[in-house]
């Protein structure tokens, strides 16, 4: 039997990341596709688990060798997911889960139709903000960008067929679970 692919997208600071990492560690049977940047890693990030690092040439070449599902260039680097980590999971019976941006949700659901698609927001414009300050990761105009860039991502909810709002993390991974959990029983 084949896996499922799950797509949970939304803006920087809606904990996106964090629902996906929670989750996949709680359910053994849904696995976490690893994405490929060309942005510099975090403090704390390893190559391989958190993404595939790599340089915007490389990454580029892989584009020309048509080995990505998915990619966009986002707040000025390139993201993207290999066609290989999705394929042989889930012709080995794996459900897998991407968190990417919202261009890549499009991206997937054109090449994989039944993926499914599931939104995640914070509940308010400033209750984003304050995550994305919160993190103390990025600048000043970084921040911006992502703001900046949020409002237009925030355009894309209505291509998704589910949507979270992420008030409380553990409200939501039960929510994540419980969508998995239905979309998986059909």
């Amino acid at each position: 039997m084949k896996g499922k692919l799950f797509v949970i997208s939304g803006p920087s600071g809606a904990g996106k990341s964090t629902i996906t990492k929670l989750i996949v560690k709680r359910e053994k049977t849904l696995f976490l596709s690893v994405s490929s940047t060309t942005r510099t890693p975090r403090s704390g990030e390893v190559n391989g688990v958190d993404y595939y690092f790599m340089s915007k040439d490389e990454f580029q070449k892989r584009i020309e060798k048509d080995e990505f599902v998915e990619y966009a260039l986002v707040h000025g680097n390139y993201y993207g997911t290999l066609k290989s980590e999705i394929e042989n999971k889930l012709n080995e019976g794996k459900n897998i889960i991407l968190e990417i941006d919202v261009q890549g949700g499009e991206q997937v659901k054109k090449k994989f139709s039944d993926a499914v698609l599931v939104f995640c927001k914070a509940p308010s414009n400033e209750e984003l903000e304050k995550r994305l300050r919160g993190r103390n990761t990025d600048s000043e105009d970084v921040i911006m960008l992502r703001l900046k860039n949020s409002l237009e991502e925030m355009k894309y909810e209505s291509k998704y067929e589910k949507v979270i709002i992420n008030r409380e993390i553990e409200d939501s991974i039960i929510q994540l679970k419980k969508i998995i959990e239905e979309e998986v029983a059909k």
